[in-house]
């Protein structure tokens, strides 16, 4: 066994069908007292709801989290915060809202209470993204870090199920990421691995879920949504306990200067930066591959999407053909440390087939 270092982060996780109801005695558990309650345009709903439940502990909400947090609408959340006074922030929704909820903890310093209705897995780490100039830039600070997280799979009842599987795919590639990341250990292993399984078993179940949180759900479908966040929740703790390669620097280099949709970038670049690192970290290869009950991990990844009606190329989730040297310049900048030595050719023939869909060999 290799040498190791590891470092736990205090959090309090509260996990099971209908937890949503006690939010107003987390945030009491918290000491806070005047939430500004955070949330996507299309979530007003939940934002809504979770006002009510806080009663007078809600002193407003903030509906415009926006994908991969731009630095405007950042500035306007801590206005909005600053103004009414908050003391925390409860952010319910995808990665976009906790990413906001974090850029006001990372500058004013709020603790966040974090609801996730994805599968993003940002409610378990300390690392933030903020865009600014076209550019995204990604950083890790403890303060960021949600105090509480609250799981409640019911809130992922009506997630269509595309969205779910690309949601999915991006919390495997975390715990992927993280069995050959530099800064590995085998506790970070043990969870990455039963993330992978339990995300494994249950989006090719979630690929025929009904997209109506108020259609009744088979008891298979309640256990894959339960085996779905449980093994987000796993591969959301792995991304926040170690660094991450090529495969999160292109995500981050594609979905922050060209604005390409966060989950279902992960899902179609993911099949191809596991090819790229596959020789120089054949365990994990192998860890993942049987995770997913199959032969090859690339080719799993990408047959799963693709079998879900998931995109599998760039091309189909708006990138330019034209943009693909620029995106490659851009994620050599900055590396990350990574398996494979970073070889600015066969980076640009790997973007060229995710572009293409390619199913890697």
């Amino acid at each position: 066994m290799k040498d190791f270092a590891f470092e736990s982060h205090a959090q309090r996780v509260l996990f099971g069908a209908g937890s949503l109801s006690r939010v107003g005695d987390e945030l009491a558990a918290m000491g806070a007292e005047r939430a500004l309650v955070l949330s996507t345009p299309g979530q007003r709903g939940l934002a809504g709801r979770v006002m009510a439940l806080l009663g007078r502990r809600a002193v407003g909400a903030f509906t415009r989290a926006t994908m991969h947090v731009p630095i405007e609408i950042a500035r306007e959340a801590r206005a909005e915060a600053r103004r009414l006074g908050a003391d925390c922030t409860v952010a319910i929704g995808g990665g976009s809202t906790t990413g906001l909820a974090k850029a006001i903890s990372l500058q004013d310093g709020l603790p966040i209470l974090a609801i996730p209705t994805t599968y993003a897995g940002s409610e378990m780490t300390p690392i933030y993204g903020i865009t600014e100039d076209g550019l995204k830039k990604t950083g890790r600070d403890l303060r960021v870090l949600p105090r509480a997280v609250i799981y409640d799979p019911e809130l992922t009842f009506g997630l269509p199920a595309r969205i779910s599987v690309t949601s999915g795919i991006n919390a495997i590639a975390h715990a992927a990421e993280g069995l050959y990341a530099k800064e590995g250990n085998p506790v970070m292993d043990l969870l990455a691995v039963e993330g992978i399984d339990a995300l494994g078993r249950a989006l090719p179940v979630l690929q025929s879920s009904p997209d109506a949180s108020n259609v009744p759900m088979s008891a298979s479908i309640v256990a894959a949504r339960t085996d779905a966040l449980y093994g987000a929740w796993l591969c959301g703790t792995v991304l926040g306990h170690v660094g991450m390669a090529l495969h999160h620097k292109l995500c981050h280099t594609l979905g922050g200067t060209f604005n390409l949709p966060h989950a279902e970038t992960h899902t179609v670049v993911l099949p191809h930066s596991l090819a790229y690192n596959a020789a120089a970290a054949p365990s994990a290869m192998a860890r993942i591959a049987r995770a997913l009950r199959a032969s090859s991990a690339p080719q799993a990844v990408f047959d799963l999407a693709k079998h879900s009606g998931a995109p599998v190329a760039l091309r189909d989730i708006g990138m330019r053909g034209d943009d693909l040297d620029r995106a490659c310049d851009i994620a050599l900048q900055n590396r990350y440390p990574n398996p494979r030595a970073l070889e600015p050719l066969a980076i640009r023939r790997m973007l060229q087939d995710a572009y293409d869909g390619v199913r890697p060999d």
